[in-house]
């Protein structure tokens, strides 16, 4: 596995937009049509900028994760919009993905002390992955979504 994250440009945005998850877990993430909207959309206000990236693996797209986050704070780094293909997963590379993710994060914002994200109550995959990877509730509640937050 050689995984790494591409931004989405004009000349893969077709084929992240391909990426699917299982039906059973469409009501735990949004589509990538949805999350590439955000970044011109921006729900959370003027001062949020958002990165979408594609998942590789080697010459492959498996996935696709955004970042969001306001620069002028310490703790509004997102990670959000992650998914990986139902045709690569259980492969290993949902943890791949969100540790090259942080590590992205932490590399571009030193002054990020904190990186948050939000999961799906009935999603308890997602949610022992991210608990594995130190992320902890916050308590806070979004329609159907927890938020998670890892220090860092």
């Amino acid at each position: 596995m050689k995984l790494y994250l591409e931004p989405v440009t004009r000349d893969n945005w077709e084929a992240a937009l391909a990426l699917k998850v299982k039906e059973e877990q469409s009501d735990y993430v949004p589509s990538v049509a949805v999350s590439l909207a955000k970044v011109f959309i921006k729900p959370d206000g003027e001062n949020v900028e958002y990165l979408p990236f594609a998942i590789f693996d080697q010459d492959q797209m498996v996935g696709f994760i955004m970042h969001a986050y306001d620069d002028n704070t310490s703790n509004m780094y997102w990670i959000n919009g992650f998914l990986i293909d139902e045709s690569h997963q259980k492969k290993g590379y949902g943890k791949q993905a969100m540790l090259e993710m942080i590590h992205w994060i932490t590399m571009k914002f030193p002054q990020c002390k904190e990186i948050r994200l939000t999961v799906h109550k009935a999603n308890r995959v997602a949610r022992k992955l991210y608990e594995a990877l130190e992320f902890v509730a916050t308590g806070e509640i979004y329609g159907e979504e927890n938020v998670m937050r890892r220090v860092v």
